[in-house]
């Protein structure tokens, strides 16, 4: 009878390893009206996460625009909006997907009207999870697309046509190449040369360094004026519906945004 539950404590305490070093799913219920997003799947950085890109990456080389100091972001919309998007994403992540197939009209519309201006800062989890460089090399393209001011069409191309997470196909320069096909003008030489040599690989690290060392949970992390709004803000479920509320409560009696919007901008 001691031998049984010695095993059984053993198994248990095998299975709350394996617990600890596999992703983990959060599956948070939102009701998010016409959309019908029934469910918002966070991904959460496992304890201990897995082995980082070991490549070496030269200077870090921010893509034009970029925001700087200790949370590197590329900034999208008025740049005097009254209120601030922070999205914390990466390119491989299914739940990011999910949040931008769902909020991605609400978010253009709110920014191009100069209510919202967004920081995107990219993030490098699933590599660090699942091993391969697909999230890395889609962010420097992303960011090569900054350059030629066209991140959002790009960004949004990326999210549309995003492979399984299992399959790292965005580790391919040439699929992220020919993506880039979808977005009119976007596919230059300059742009070709920019995502083959990893223009923007240490810009990027930098920006997953940041991911780190804020202690966010994971994927997509998003954040309205500093203060968290996904899957939930307070008791209320993140959906179109409600952030357009929430930044109508956060800009009553401040104008809109007035001034140039952030090249690659919805509207611009």
């Amino acid at each position: 009878m001691r031998s049984a539950r010695e095993r059984l404590k053993q198994q248990r305490e095998q299975d709350r390893t394996r617990e600890k070093r596999r992703r983990v799913l959060v599956v948070s219920a939102a009701v998010v009206g016409v959309l019908g997003l029934a469910a918002v799947v966070g991904v959460i950085a496992a304890a201990g996460g897995g082995k980082e890109s070991s490549d070496k990456a030269g200077p870090v080389v921010p893509p034009a625009g970029a925001l700087g100091g200790d949370k590197p972001a590329i900034p999208q919309g008025r740049p005097d909006a009254p209120s601030t998007l922070a999205v914390w994403e990466d390119f491989r992540c299914p739940a990011c997907a999910q949040f931008e197939s769902v909020m991605r009209a609400s978010v253009h519309q709110l920014v191009a009207s100069g209510a919202l201006k967004a920081e995107y800062h990219l993030a490098t989890l699933i590599d660090a999870n699942l091993g391969g460089s697909g999230s890395l090399r889609a962010a420097n393209a992303a960011a090569c697309a900054q350059d030629a001011g066209k991140f959002t069409a790009y960004h949004d191309v990326l999210y549309t046509n995003q492979p399984p997470e299992t399959n790292d196909a965005y580790a391919k320069n040439a699929k992220l190449i020919e993506l880039a096909a979808k977005v009119p003008g976007l596919d230059t030489p300059a742009f070709r040369s920019c995502v083959e040599e990893g223009a923007h690989d240490a810009w990027v690290k930098k920006s997953q360094e940041a991911f780190k060392k804020s202690d966010f949970n994971g994927t997509p992390t998003v954040m309205l004026n500093g203060q968290s709004i996904f899957p939930q803000k307070g008791g209320e479920q993140i959906s179109p519906e409600n952030l357009k509320k929430w930044v109508a409560e956060a800009n009553k009696g401040k104008k809109p945004g007035t001034a140039s919007p952030a090249a690659g901008s919805p509207g611009r």
